[in-house]
C-alpha cells in the first residue's frame, strides 16, 4: 500500500514539473515577443539568402540587317530559263562532297568539305563569305596571282585550297552550273560595285597577339561539340562528307585556304559560330574569335607549294604568315599579330 502511494506522489511531481517547464518556455518566447527580439525561421527558404538576378548584357548586332545584301528569293531561281542547271550549281556547292568527295558520284577530286563549309547557306548568308560580289567584280586581277582570274578560277582556287582537292575541267557541266549559280546569287549586283555584307565581317584589331592557348579554351567550349575534340569534324555515317567539317588535319583546307589567314577565320567565326549565331546576335568577343582563329590555325594540316603566290610580295596581307616580306616583322608577328604595327608600317610605306 505504501510503496502504490509513493509511486502516485512521484507520478505527480513529475508532471508538476513537467507543467512548469512549459509554463517557462512558453513565458521565454512571449516576453520575447513583446520585447521585439525577432526568431529565427524554421522554413529552410527563408534562412537562405535571396540570389541576385543579374541579366545578361545586351549583344549589339555586327550590322544593320536593313543595309545588307540580300541574295535572290530561291523560289524566283524556277522561273530562270536555265532552272534546272542553276538548282545542279546550287546543289554542288551545298553538298560539293556527294557529288565531288572521296566518294562522289561524279569525280573524286576533294577533301569530303563542302562549299558551304566556308560559304554559309550555299553562298547566300550576309556575311557568310557570300558570293554577293563576285559576278559583279570578276574577272578582275588578283594580287595573290598577279593575274586576271575569272570566275572559273575563283572556284578552282577553292577546290585546291580549300578543298585541298584537285581544279574542275572548266567546261565540265558541273564548272557550268557552279558559275552560272555563283552568277545568279548576284545578279542584281551592278558591276564594279561591291555591296555591303558581302564577304566577311572585319573584326577589329587587337593591341595584342592573338593566343593560341586562350583560343583553345573557346575552341573546347564553343566549338568542339561539333568539330569534335580533336578537330576531325563529324562524318557522315555513309562516309561520303561531314555533318560538321574537320577544322584541321589530313581532311580539313591547306595552308594556302582564304581562312588559313587569321583575319578571315576571325571574321567567320563571330559573325556565324557556334552554329546558329548570326551577325544579328553574335556569342564570340573579338578576342574569342582571334584567339580561336588562332588556335585552330595552329594545328597540323595539308600543306601546297605557295611559291607562286603573292608576286608583288609588297601586297601580301598583314596576316598572310609566310616570308619573305616588305617590312621587318617575323613570321610569327604575321601569322598571330599584333597586327596593328604592320598595319602601321603598310600604310607609312604607301
Amino acid at each position: 500500500m505504501m510503496q502504490s502511494f509513493v509511486k502516485v506522489i512521484s507520478l505527480l511531481v513529475a508532471l508538476l514539473g513537467l507543467a512548469m517547464s512549459l509554463v517557462v518556455v512558453v513565458g521565454l518566447l512571449l516576453f520575447l515577443s513583446f520585447s521585439g527580439v525577432s526568431l529565427p525561421s524554421l522554413s529552410q527558404e527563408e534562412e537562405e539568402s535571396p540570389i541576385a538576378v543579374v541579366e545578361a548584357p545586351e549583344v549589339a548586332a555586327l550590322a544593320d540587317p536593313a543595309s545588307l545584301w540580300k541574295a535572290p528569293e530561291l523560289a524566283s531561281m524556277d522561273q530562270e530559263p536555265n532552272a534546272e542547271e542553276l538548282h545542279y550549281g546550287r546543289e554542288l556547292v551545298a553538298n560539293t562532297a556527294e557529288y565531288l568527295g572521296p566518294k562522289g558520284k561524279v569525280k573524286t577530286i576533294s577533301n569530303g568539305m563542302n562549299c558551304q563549309n566556308c560559304h554559309l547557306q550555299a553562298g547566300t548568308a550576309p556575311l557568310g563569305n557570300n558570293y554577293g560580289a563576285v559576278a559583279s567584280t570578276y574577272p578582275k586581277v588578283r594580287a595573290r596571282s598577279g593575274q586576271e582570274e575569272d570566275i572559273q578560277k575563283r572556284i578552282n582556287d577553292c577546290f585546291e585550297r580549300s578543298l585541298n582537292g584537285k581544279p574542275l575541267e572548266r567546261e565540265s557541266k558541273e564548272m557550268k552550273a557552279m558559275v552560272a549559280y555563283i552568277n545568279w546569287v548576284g545578279k542584281d549586283v551592278p558591276k564594279g560595285e561591291l555591296p555591303v555584307g558581302s564577304g566577311i565581317y572585319e573584326v577589329p584589331l587587337l593591341d595584342r597577339a592573338a593566343d593560341p592557348t586562350k583560343g583553345k579554351i573557346v575552341y573546347e567550349n564553343q566549338c568542339s561539340s561539333c568539330h569534335q575534340a580533336d578537330g576531325k569534324g563529324m562524318a557522315k555515317p555513309d562516309g561520303t562528307g561531314y555533318l560538321y567539317p574537320p577544322l584541321w588535319g589530313e581532311a580539313s583546307y591547306n595552308h594556302g585556304a582564304g581562312l588559313y589567314r587569321i583575319s578571315r577565320f576571325a571574321g567567320y567565326v563571330k559573325a556565324n559560330m557556334p552554329l546558329g549565331v548570326t551577325f544579328e546576335s553574335p556569342i564570340l568577343s573579338d578576342e574569342d574569335a582571334w584567339d580561336v582563329a588562332a588556335y585552330v590555325n595552329s594545328m597540323d594540316r595539308p600543306k601546297k607549294n605557295l611559291t607562286k603566290d603573292w608576286p608583288d610580295i609588297s601586297k601580301k596581307p598583314m596576316d598572310h604568315p609566310f616570308g619573305p616580306f616588305t617590312d621587318g616583322f617575323s613570321e610569327e608577328q604575321h601569322k598571330f599579330g599584333p597586327f596593328k604595327p604592320i598595319k602601321a608600317a603598310k600604310s607609312s610605306s604607301k
